[in-house]
């Protein structure tokens, strides 16, 4: 089967639906082939991203016991004010049960209620949101996925550090720091634009064997030098250090004490 024969099977081979016969057939092609290779990892990388605990909503702590509470509370008004007649029918929840919306299903009523009770509970969500840095890394991990997925991987592509770096001139308002280490394993394998941090960027793509390493930098003149902090995100190791002026993050699914030795050969 030719390449386009086994993209076919790239699903069924990430599902482990196929026979063993086929499933070795798909995956000795994907160690032989760096563009089947790259699709797969494309695949893995936008499974691994729609699982991200930070696309799914959790209500905060004794949201459950707050609607119940509210539930309850609704109940004991409206038996009191059967006990007590027409005349306790008046008011506030005497207007409700005249209403045609109070004969609603119990879910549709339970959801009122839980409108009703956002507000109570609104700061408390406000306060687990995502710090700007947070933020921030799922864009590059964003970043890198997408340039593994569309097949756009670099606009410039070269191995020569002094074709990369000209190649930004007159296309960012800075110029990029690109070093050459090939010779410590890890290959320059071109550069392209990227958008991060609602500002042009320069991404810097390297290759450690089959690994494909993002570089993202950009100025940050009002920044100190800052230590380099690691993060795992998606099964993606985060790199990011501030160092000259330039803020720098590199994400890979390469194990972290590569892309520790890769950092450290850029900040050498």
């Amino acid at each position: 089967m030719n390449c386009e024969e086994r993209r076919v099977l790239l699903h069924a081979f990430l599902d482990d639906e196929l026979d063993p016969e086929r499933s070795l057939d798909v995956q000795s092609h994907l160690d032989a082939c760096p563009d089947c290779a790259r699709e797969h990892a494309a695949h893995l990388a936008l499974r691994s991203a729609l699982r991200d605990e930070a696309l799914y909503f959790r209500p905060p702590e004794g949201f459950e016991n707050r609607i119940r509470a509210t539930l309850a509370s609704q109940g004991a008004t409206e038996r009191a004010a059967d006990r007590a007649g027409p005349a306790g029918r008046t008011g506030a929840f005497g207007i409700f049960r005249r209403m045609p919306w109070a004969w609603l299903p119990a879910g549709a009523a339970a959801a009122l209620l839980i409108l009703t009770t956002i507000s109570s509970w609104r700061f408390d969500a406000s306060a687990s949101r995502p710090t700007a840095d947070e933020l921030l890394a799922q864009e590059v991990i964003a970043s890198h996925v997408r340039s593994l997925m569309a097949n756009h991987l670099t606009d410039v592509l070269s191995t020569d550090q002094h074709t990369v770096k000209p190649w930004f001139s007159g296309r960012l308002d800075f110029s990029p720091p690109v070093l050459d280490l090939a010779s410590d394993g890890f290959e320059l394998v071109g550069g392209r634009l990227d958008y991060l941090a609602a500002r042009p960027v320069a991404a810097l793509v390297y290759q450690r064997r089959r690994h494909v390493i993002n570089l993202m930098v950009w100025p940050a003149p009002r920044d100190p030098d800052s230590s380099l902090t690691a993060a795992t995100r998606q099964g993606y190791h985060l790199l990011h250090w501030i160092r000259g002026g330039m803020s720098h993050w590199a994400v890979s699914d390469l194990n972290e004490p590569e892309m520790m030795e890769f950092a450290r050969l850029l900040r050498r």
